[in-house]
């Protein structure tokens, strides 16, 4: 079993910055791919970023040049650092991980979802 927990959303005033967290647990062998996607109310869940086990990127064209995401591999631990926050980006952010169990089987895995309002 390997668990995704998600921290740091919260509400922000236009132009703000937040920085979310997100922290693999359990019978982990090793992490793939790790990314964040979004899902505001009304719309489907989109991609935000991904970031490879090398350290190779991925992003939405909407949030290019404002968001960075980085992950620490000795911590199982993937960063969302989110810039210039506009109210469109207003949605719940869920962790999503590619996980290697001890058992050498592949999981796809979502966290439980963090909330981000950006409002004046």
């Amino acid at each position: 079993q390997v668990q995704l927990v998600e921290s740091g959303g919260g509400l922000v005033q236009p132009g703000g910055s937040l920085r979310l967290s997100c922290a693999a647990s359990g019978s982990i062998f090793s992490i793939d791919d790790m990314g964040w996607y979004r899902q505001a109310p009304g719309k489907e869940r989109e991609l935000v970023a991904r970031i490879t086990s090398s350290g190779s990127t991925t992003y939405a064209d909407s949030v290019k040049g404002r968001f960075a995401i980085s992950r620490a591999n000795a911590e199982n631990t993937v960063y969302l650092q989110m810039n210039s926050l506009k109210p469109e980006d207003t949605a719940v952010y869920y962790c999503n991980a590619d996980a290697r169990t001890v058992a050498r089987v592949i999981v796809n895995c979502w966290g439980q979802g963090t909330q981000v309002t950006v409002s004046s």
